[in-house]
């Protein structure tokens, strides 16, 4: 245990506070409606915000990590931001009565490092434009492509949870979490190749795209087979895509396979696409993959109202993003109602000169018009929020007028 004194008052400290915000009774009354909402029962439309720009929030240091160790300073940090979010902007947010620890499980990878320069506006903000140079211009390179092996670090598995215990214990409890699957193909394929020269290949040399997502279901299928003789896939966590994922279904037990767990799929850059190259290159793919995961979360920033034919009969999805640059009341009217609406408020709305409340009250009530309309569950996930002009504030406002438009 690499941890000084400092390093260890710090944690236990953070502990506390965290323990004393996950012992509210209100925790688990959040944790059960939500149970309800992900099976479809009758509740409100739910909000949560999350992919923070916490560069803009660390007032007075409020967020800056201190504790040396690498792995416990991830932990620290986990529990500097949910203390934050739930002191200041909780909207339906719960806090599990355990703190949540990574498995420090290994991964190879692709085998193919991408070409990145990146341009940032803001040197604090972990956002910024990038651009991509091709390392996929031939059948040869898809070759390139290497099956991933998935292994975990017993040894330091086993360390992390005697210095869990010595931290935590007469605290709080901990839990290991593990997999959450990122099945976004082309959010990888566009860091090998651009966006742009993705849109050229599926015009010009389309076998060779099929090539290469071909290769990439085969890797994604192997991982899932080595996860799951391994017992890797996130059972705890109750957290996908920033999403909660409470069920009444869910495992009592602490590791899991993908039959037990969530997963997330999207293609994101094919919002520039038609339909039918979505179906082709994308979801014939993830039709072979999805079935493997016991839940789907769909979509991201990707538009998906134009393309719902395709994208509703992908296996086991029960969530599905509704971004920005989809039509909402055309997006409410052709999910199945079998799926929850999840929808995207832009986080545009923020990063104007002076926050427009009345604006984002509209844009709310817009959505939750359209979803209440064709019957269909709703949530509302503030997300991608990459300025709020340095006013905190504005984060608290949403999350407090998006309650109040939800239980209107």
């Amino acid at each position: 245990m690499n941890l000084t004194q400092n390093d260890i008052a710090i944690l236990r400290s953070l502990a506390s506070r965290y323990a004393e915000i996950a012992s509210l009774p209100a925790q688990k009354e959040r944790a059960e409606g939500w149970r309800r909402f992900n099976t479809l029962q009758p509740e409100r439309p739910r909000v949560l915000i999350d992919q923070i720009c916490w560069n803009e929030l660390n007032e007075n240091g409020i967020l800056d990590l201190h504790v040396s160790d690498p792995y416990w300073r991830s932990a620290e940090n986990f529990m500097r931001q949910e203390i934050y979010k739930w002191e200041n902007m909780p909207a339906d947010m719960v806090v599990d009565p355990y703190i949540k620890l990574n498995r420090p499980i290994r991964n190879t990878g692709w085998g193919l490092s991408p070409k990145v320069e990146r341009l940032k506006i803001d040197n604090t903000s972990d956002v910024a434009a990038q651009a991509m140079e091709s390392v996929i211009n031939s059948m040869e390179d898809v070759e390139k492509i290497k099956i991933p092996q998935i292994s975990l670090d017993e040894a330091a598995e086993k360390e992390i949870a005697e210095t869990a215990d010595f931290l935590f214990g007469g605290i709080i409890g901990w839990k290991f979490t593990g997999i959450i699957m990122h099945l976004g193909a082309w959010d990888t394929i566009a860091y090998w190749m651009s966006v742009t020269t993705c849109y050229l290949e599926l015009m010009d040399r389309p076998e060779m795209m099929h090539a290469i997502m071909e290769k990439m279901t085969k890797g994604y299928l192997s991982q899932i087979e080595q996860a799951n003789r391994l017992k890797l896939f996130d059972t705890t966590g109750h957290y996908c895509h920033c999403s909660h994922t409470y069920r009444p279904d869910d495992t009592d037990e602490e590791t899991g396979t993908s039959h037990d767990t969530w997963a997330f799929g999207l293609a994101q850059l094919f919002t520039s696409v038609s339909p039918k190259i979505t179906d082709e290159f994308e979801c014939a793919y993830m039709k072979r993959i999805f079935p493997h995961f016991k839940h789907i979360y769909y979509g991201c920033c990707d538009r998906l109202d134009d393309r719902m034919e395709y994208v509703s009969q992908l296996p086991n999805v029960r969530k599905m993003s509704c971004s920005p640059w989809s039509h909402r009341e055309e997006f409410a009217e052709k999910l199945p109602k079998t799926i929850i609406m999840s929808n995207k408020p832009s986080p545009a709305m923020l990063a104007t000169d002076d926050f427009d409340e009345e604006a984002v009250r509209a844009d709310l009530r817009r959505t939750i018009s359209a979803a209440k309309r064709h019957g269909k569950q709703l949530e509302m996930i503030l997300k991608d929020i990459s300025t709020i002009r340095y006013d905190p504030p504005r984060l608290r406002r949403f999350s407090e007028i998006a309650l109040e438009e939800c239980m209107r």
